[in-house]
């Protein structure tokens, strides 16, 4: 296969650390190995590069419900640059203002477009009082996503929620974890003195601090089941983090704020049950890299998350926040339980490469470009 000019839109890109920012990173990355050329259009706050391509930043506005998020204002500049960089093929993850932009300026250039669903923005709104612009996100984003030539989601769940709203050309991308990075073998007895001593149990939590993650449900899991022996350790940073500190204060909890690469690889295989109650995912990477560390992961049975774990062998569902608590009880009380759980897990997470996973993407750029057959691809 030729080698590929790959334009990708994103309103969110690093410094910010999400499962969004990692994926757009590690795609940049495969694409730097395959040698591809690639330009990010993205927001101002990030680099000016990543694996030695160039970013274009975009002036932002911070969305109400969700600071940060930002909606990015496309400069004219950029379609210029776009129509100079003639790309095989437009990526827009999550377009909203900056991709929409893209996704017009591919048009009238006539270069297809490959679109990714990441967030379930609708969702976020119930969970900041704005439920009545769940619809006209719906609307906007059909429309949007339904001008491009396909849009890649992460799990089935999300693809049947996606189609239900009427989203077409829906195909499955799904999500690859490090499984080298994340592993058991990383355990450290000396982070654990250090982050919960004296803790024989430590349930842990990854991911953002805020409303539509759903972490009042562990906070009651946890107050209801833990015991002097039980820690619980909340990685991540976020608009709630300052009213869990207050609702836990006396608590044996401890906040890291965000952590990344090894210092969150330790982590994870250093506690004992994973925790994630969201209900608002298209899929959970940390759920994966939980899996991949060897822990035992107990979720709420949402969208996305259900696509990941099989009840009993790789995980535990809990259908509402009792079942939640149950679980949780369950696993604190039996070591055999987490260990056989884990086990599989892991194995489950060393079938889901991120290179299988690129290749994929990389085989649809060819193939949207005109440059394969979808029997191909």
């Amino acid at each position: 296969m030729p080698q590929l000019r790959v334009a990708i839109f994103t309103e969110n890109f690093l410094p910010k650390l999400d499962g969004v920012t990692r994926t757009l990173a590690t795609l940049l990355d495969h694409l730097r190995g395959g040698g591809h050329d690639a330009l990010v259009f993205g927001p101002d706050s990030a680099p000016g590069s990543y694996a030695g391509y160039q970013v274009l930043g975009a002036k932002g506005i911070a969305l109400p419900f969700y600071p940060e998020l930002q909606a990015l204002i496309p400069p004219i500049e950029f379609g210029e640059r776009l129509q100079a960089f003639r790309p095989d093929v437009v990526h827009v993850a999550d377009p909203m203002l900056l991709g929409a932009a893209g996704i017009i300026w591919a048009r009238r250039m006539g270069i297809p477009v490959v679109a990714t669903y990441h967030t379930n923005l609708a969702a976020y709104c119930t969970y900041y009082g704005l439920g009545a612009l769940q619809g006209p996100t719906w609307a906007y984003r059909k429309w949007l996503h339904n001008q491009c030539e396909a849009t890649l989601c992460p799990s089935t769940s999300t693809m049947s929620e996606v189609e239900r709203h009427g989203f077409e050309r829906v195909t499955l991308w799904a999500r690859g974890v490090d499984a080298e990075l994340f592993t058991p073998e990383k355990r450290s007895l000396a982070w654990r003195q250090r982050v919960a001593p004296g803790a024989a149990k430590i349930v842990l939590y990854v991911g953002r601090l805020a409303e539509e993650k759903n972490i009042a449900a562990l906070v009651d899991a946890f107050l209801a089941v833990s015991d002097a022996t039980t820690h619980l350790v909340l990685v991540g940073d976020g608009p709630a983090r300052a009213l869990l500190q207050r609702t836990l204060a006396g608590q044996r909890v401890t906040f890291t704020g965000y952590l990344t690469s090894e210092a969150l690889a330790e982590a994870y295989a250093s506690s004992d049950i994973f925790c994630f109650p969201s209900l608002t995912e298209t899929f959970g990477q940390v759920v994966q890299e939980a899996m991949a560390s060897g822990l035992p992961v107990l979720a709420l049975d949402s969208e996305g998350v259900r696509d990941i774990i099989t009840h009993g062998q790789t995980g535990l569902l809990a259908r509402d926040g009792a079942a939640f608590t149950g679980h949780l009880r369950e696993l604190l009380a039996g070591a055999d339980p987490r260990a056989s759980l884990g086990e599989q897990a892991r194995a489950f997470a060393l079938t889901r490469t991120w290179a299988g996973v690129m290749s994929e993407l990389v085989s649809r750029y060819h193939v949207v470009a005109g440059q394969a057959s979808p029997v191909a691809a």
